[in-house]
């Protein structure tokens, strides 16, 4: 069984940075072929595609994060990154990591909160 955990999140003030991680693991479970992608639900929201990064590296941002989030991949330690900086209080939400497109569970995800 496949398991994301997403971790960094936390409370910080508008144009502060957070770098979030999610650990993938699972028997025969690695990220190194699979394009995987950082996910994002706000309150009373729907869950929405914010960044991926392909196999191959290459990545993609909805246009509401571009030039403020990088994704990255480690496929050594099966981790997937998003490092967020110039935070808007928009951004706030739980943030989770899956396979792009989703292929398997979710984790609990992340709390990232942007807020004076």
């Amino acid at each position: 069984q496949v398991q994301l955990v997403e971790s960094g999140g936390g409370l910080v003030q508008p144009g502060g940075s957070l770098r979030l991680s999610c650990a993938a693991s699972g028997r025969f479970f690695s990220i190194y072929a699979m394009a995987m992608g950082w996910y994002r639900q706000a309150p009373g929201k729907q869950r929405e595609l914010v960044a991926t990064i392909t196999s191959g590296g290459s990545t993609n941002y909805v246009d509401s994060v571009k030039g403020r989030f990088t994704i990255s991949r480690d496929n050594a330690k099966n981790t997937v990154y998003l490092q967020m900086n110039s935070l808007k209080p928009e951004d706030t939400a739980v943030y989770y990591c899956n396979t792009q497109p989703v292929l398997t569970s979710w984790g609990q995800g992340t709390q990232v909160t942007v807020s004076a």
